[in-house]
């Protein structure tokens, strides 16, 4: 694993350059991220470029000896062209535009906006794209961020008519399988059809369905746009996009299809992204200043299966960030942690964001290697720790990159067309289906297990354990892939629910599961705080929380749980479990503890706020919780970094005897 940093030389004064530079390789920094918000230096006016300043940065960097990984400018289109071309700012839904004033300040449906981007990739990739020392090139920077996806521009409108007459042909087939019979919504041609916004009462489904299809394949299309441009001047140079934690506005499996990127990158915040996503009060309370301990281990898991086993951290928390409800100050250790986090689940490089703290405009408050008056920062302090400790040992310094040293025991299969379908149609107002998703996934890390997130159309081949959180849409053949199986599997509720076209399947749910599974699903059951069907699985007790099912079981299908009204709670034939409810944390325990140890997996019972990940013959432990713990290392282990005993935010990895 190398380290790396996104640097700014365009906001300070060039005198600094050169001693950042040498600062950064003293420091075991080896990469350096520029240049993605800077249009207005490269091309200060319509058509008169200025590259001298940057030339002069890229070879400071250079000659001290760092790769260099450029960004394409296109996340903040200057003034001067959204004066000249105004209808590239993006409409909300509300019908308002945005402004501009800060960044992502664009619409991407834009025709016009798509053409000056891409003469300013262009411009720049035949510029630099032979640089020796320019190894990888960024598309734009994190493509929906500040909810700039969708827009609802009378050029999405125009975009996503053509969209939907390519995929449905003609009008009358669009009406059938959108079921626009039902309360009149029958369209004359492909030009009539409207954004699903501004209506008075719920859209058609699958007309809000199709609407994310179509927004997701846009933001797939403007980065492929790009990298088309710069493999031609760039040939031998890494293709990245740097994606958010815990986001979902995009399909990030078909964005990365087809060679797209050549590795998966990722911003990570683990302190923020605590405070903003559906943890417990509780939760963010006991890791407010760690993090949750599977926070960013989900993304660097998922990450990791979208890049096709290579993905780096572009953008790693050194600090208090500005951006959360609240933003602590990280724990000592925690940044030092992070990077050996990242390291233990596959990172090729952790990049810390930023080099150094801005005294001036929106992230005054947000941290960096050093402060403003260019001393170190404490998280700063402790990189240069943590790089010291690699290059110092030999067996982290040759842990294998590029996919974790082997395939997991357990593959999580996550969806975001599922995320998209049960945000429009969530019937119980708390049900998410990417914290389920995330529950499923600290249960298996609680018991120490390694997992590879993974795509519904993933090789699931030699996995011990498939969980399926839900899959509201099941794809061709994968009931056949479940059947052909020598795994466990275990599928959560919701799944199979949904036809293509957003409909009940006409057989109900769980669909072409039933080939496997025989039962059904009749009615649902939208759960209120305060109803709490209660059961218990293997001798634990527990309730379900938001959403459970009424199934009908038959044809030699095993009833494992019952709830306290008689309805089926966990049922199973052969190799399939299905779980009928989304399950408090007890009884979700104990139903994947099952499932795993009939998969022959050894389950172990973590301390709280204890992980551990294994990478090759390392194993990693990590101490996110408040007391100190020791590690489950072997009596007879040799440690090649820290001790068996772990205070807060330390860390140790270990070899076995």
């Amino acid at each position: 694993m190398q380290l790396g940093v996104c640097y700014y030389p365009e906001q300070w004064p060039e005198s600094m350059w050169a001693d950042d530079a040498r600062r950064m390789v003293e420091l075991g920094i080896t990469h350096v991220r520029i240049a993605e918000f800077a249009w207005s230096r490269m091309e200060p006016r319509a058509g008169a470029y200025d590259w001298s300043w940057l030339d002069r940065a890229v070879s400071t960097l250079a000659d001290a000896g760092l790769k260099i990984v450029l960004g394409t400018p296109t996340a903040s289109p200057p003034k001067w062209l959204v004066d000249a071309m105004p209808d590239i700012l993006p409409v909300r839904a509300d019908g308002t535009t945005w402004h501009y004033g800060s960044r992502r300040h664009y619409d991407m449906s834009s025709e016009a906006y798509r053409r000056e981007g891409l003469r300013i990739v262009e411009a720049m990739a035949a510029r630099y794209g032979a640089h020796p020392n320019v190894i990888a090139w960024q598309t734009d920077n994190e493509l929906g961020c500040h909810d700039t996806v969708p827009s609802y521009s009378p050029a999405a409108r125009a975009r996503f008519q053509g969209w939907l007459a390519a995929r449905y042909e003609t009008v009358e087939q669009l009406n059938e399988r959108w079921g626009n019979v039902f309360w009149s919504m029958e369209y004359p041609s492909f030009e009539t059809i409207e954004l699903p916004h501004l209506t008075p009462t719920d859209a058609n489904p699958v007309h809000l369905l199709d609407f994310r299809r179509f927004m997701s394949d846009e933001v797939a299309s403007f980065h492929r746009e790009q990298v088309d441009v710069l493999r031609r001047y760039a040939p031998h140079a890494d293709m990245l996009h740097n994606f958010m934690g815990f986001f979902t506005t995009f399909d990030h499996y078909r964005f990365a299809a087809n060679g797209s990127i050549d590795v998966a990158t990722w911003d990570s915040y683990p302190i923020a992204r605590t405070e903003v996503i559906a943890l417990s009060e509780d939760d963010k309370a006991r890791y407010a200043r760690t993090g949750h301990p599977d926070v960013s281990a989900f993304d660097h898991d998922r990450y990791r299966a979208i890049g096709n086993g290579r993905f780096w951290v572009m953008e790693q928390e050194a600090g208090p960030v500005n951006w959360a409800p609240w933003n602590p100050v990280p724990a000592p250790g925690m940044v030092r942690l992070w990077a050996y986090e990242a390291l233990a689940h596959g990172a090729e490089l952790v990049s810390y964001f930023r080099w150094r703290q801005a005294p001036f405009a929106q992230e005054q408050l947000h941290s960096g290697l050093n402060l403003p008056d260019n001393t170190l920062s404490p998280g700063g302090r402790e990189v240069a720790r943590a790089a010291r400790e690699i290059a110092q040992s030999d067996t982290l310094a040759k842990l294998k990159q590029g996919g974790a040293g082997s395939r997991a025991p357990v593959a999580l299969v996550f969806d975001y067309e599922t995320q998209w379908i049960f945000e429009i149609q969530r019937h119980a107002r708390a049900f998410d289906y990417q914290t389920l998703a995330f529950e499923y996934y600290r249960t298996l890390r609680e018991m120490a297990l390694n997992v590879d997130i993974v795509s519904a159309d993933a090789d699931l081949s030699g996995y011990a354990l498939v969980v399926v959180p839900s899959l509201a849409r099941l794809p061709a053949g994968f009931v056949q892939k479940m059947a052909a199986s020598n795994a466990q599997w275990l599928i959560g509720p919701r799944t199979g629910s949904k036809t293509e076209d957003f409909a009940i399947p006409p057989e109900l749910p769980p669909g072409a599961l039933q080939s496997l599974l025989p039962a059904k699903v009749i009615e649902v059951d939208s759960l209120r705080p305060t109803l709490q069907p209660a059961t218990t699985f293997d001798g634990v007790e527990g309730i379900a929380l938001h959403w459970r099912e009424h199934l009908e079981a038959r044809d030699g299908v095993e009833v494992l749980a019952r709830f306290d009204d008689g309805w089926p709670a966990v049922i199973a034939k052969d190799h399939v479990r299905y779980a009928a409810a989304w399950f408090d944390a007890p009884l979700h325990r104990a139903l994947v503890e099952h499932a795993a140890r009939a998969a022959g997996l050894t389950v172990a019972r973590l301390a709280e706020g204890l992980r551990v990940r294994r990478h090759g013959d390392v194993t990693f432990a990590f101490n996110f919780g408040p007391q100190s713990v020791d590690a489950p290392a072997p009596a007879d282990a040799r440690f090649v970094l820290g001790e068996r005993t772990l205070g807060t935010a330390d860390v140790c990895a270990w070899l076995a005897a």
